[in-house]
Formats: structure tokens, C-alpha cells, sequence
């Protein structure tokens, strides 16, 4: 067949698989291998590359007979279908990455306000304060339990309607989607952490005038264990609220993943 390329020749005669369906399955495996590197839970580092090379075949599995009528065949080119197909991947994968960017800048906010940033920190594949663990770690096991792998093949198979395969994103419409899911991750990021912030600002107000009010007294001494327990209590109270607005804002992603003012 002149349509097929040599490399699909080759791999077509030594599975003895049809050209359509492994030129499918190798379209469908590039965007969801690429969205899998940055994806959360399933793309962390903590996870075996064998552990995600099989979860990258089974949502492959899962997407490919649904978005595979609608691929276009193969017309001699090669490159960039395949392209096409890893920046797509790579745009919902950075997407979604970015809301665990949001959760560790927020424990670091949250961690640096409350002088907490060095409990139990400095350990693991990424450095980061106690704080940071703690939100990570219970945002992605929420988001487990409410159906993240649902939600990830239900995101790669409608991405088709909106990324065609086959096609390059515009460089300036891929900037701008960017931009603004940038700047939207430490925008959210800011208002997870605004309790801690706004508690250490009226903290540190406090230590300054009653220091101004009595200079003989070690402020620093009566303050530093109470900054350490009211930090540890607003952790407590409002890590639920935290982790509830940040799912609200994941579920408002994977609806419209590409407006660009969320």
C-alpha cells in the first residue's frame, strides 16, 4: 500500500494487525502517553514507568474504539500527525498538572505564613513543606475517589472534538490557553492560602503592638509557640474547605478545559 509509511509497514507485517487499527491505536496511544506523563496520581513520579506504560495501554484501550472512526487514515506523512498528537497530550496533561502546582504553592504559602515550612519537610521526589505533602496528597486521593479516571477518558475522548487529530494547535491560541491557566493555578493557589495569609498578617500586627506597649517583654517567646498552634489549628479547620474549593475548581476544568477565563 504506497499510503502506509515504512515504519507502519513494518509493524503491520510483524503483528499482522490492519493498517487502519494500529495506525488508530498508535494516534490514540501518542496523545493519551503524552497526557500521562503530567497527569495527576497516574503520572506522578512515585508511580513505576511500568505501572504508567500499562495504564497508558488501558486508557488507550478505552479511547480508541470510541474516537477511532473519526481518525483520519494515513496518507504517507508522518510527522506531524505524531506531533500534533504529543502537544495535544501535552496541553491536557499540563492543564490538569497545574492544579497540583496550585495545591503545592499554596502549602508553601501556607507553611511560609505560619513559619511551618521546615516541619517535616525537604523529603521525597519533590522538596516541598509538610504543608504541600498533606494538600497534595489529600487532593489526589479525593480526586481518586471521585472518579478521576472517569473523568480523564471522558477529557480524552471529547478533546478530539476540540484538538482535531492530525492537526497542530495554533501557537498563539495554545500561548494564550497557557497564559491564563498559569496565571488562574497561582490565582487559585493565593486563595487556598488566604487564611493562613490573613492570619499571619493580624498575627504579626499583634506581636507589633504589644511589643510597642511593653518592650520588656519577650515577644518572640510568647509568640512563636502560639504562631506554631494556630497554625496547626487553622490547618485542621480549614484543610476541608481547601480541598472542597480545589475540587470544585478541578470538576470546572475537566467541563470546559479550554476556556481560558475560568
Amino acid at each position: 500500500d504506497p499510503g502506509m509509511t515504512p515504519l507502519v509497514q513494518q509493524i503491520t507485517a510483524a503483528l499482522g494487525f490492519g493498517e487502519l487499527a494500529l495506525w488508530t491505536a498508535f494516534l490514540v496511544f501518542l496523545r493519551v502517553g503524552a497526557a500521562m506523563a503530567m497527569l495527576p496520581a497516574f503520572g506522578e513520579q512515585v508511580v513505576p514507568q511500568r505501572i504508567r506504560l500499562v495504564l497508558t495501554l488501558a486508557f488507550t484501550a478505552v479511547v480508541a474504539p470510541v474516537v477511532g472512526p473519526d481518525l483520519p487514515r494515513s496518507d504517507g506523512t508522518f510527522l506531524l500527525p505524531v506531533a500534533a498528537e504529543v502537544v495535544a497530550g501535552l496541553a491536557l496533561g499540563i492543564g490538569l498538572r497545574l492544579f497540583i502546582v496550585a495545591l503545592q504553592t499554596a502549602g508553601t504559602m501556607a507553611a511560609n505564613s505560619t513559619s511551618l515550612s521546615q516541619l517535616f519537610g525537604g523529603s521525597g521526589a519533590e522538596p516541598q513543606p509538610a504543608m504541600s505533602h498533606l494538600f497534595v496528597m489529600a487532593g489526589l486521593a479525593i480526586a481518586t475517589m471521585a472518579g478521576l479516571h472517569v473523568r480523564v477518558a471522558e477529557l480524552l475522548i471529547l478533546s478530539y472534538d476540540i484538538l482535531p487529530p492530525g492537526q497542530l494547535i495554533p501557537g498563539a491560541d495554545l500561548a494564550t490557553w497557557g497564559l491564563a491557566r498559569v496565571a488562574y493555578a497561582f490565582s487559585l493557589a493565593f486563595s487556598l492560602a488566604a487564611p493562613f495569609i490573613a492570619a499571619s498578617v493580624i498575627y504579626n500586627v499583634a506581636l507589633g503592638v504589644i511589643n510597642r506597649a511593653m518592650p520588656q517583654l519577650m515577644v518572640i517567646l510568647v509568640g512563636a509557640p502560639a504562631l506554631t498552634f494556630g497554625g496547626l489549628l487553622l490547618l485542621a479547620l480549614a484543610t476541608p474547605l481547601l480541598l472542597a474549593i480545589w475540587m470544585q475548581a478541578l470538576n470546572l476544568f475537566f467541563d470546559a478545559p479550554f476556556v481560558t477565563s475560568p
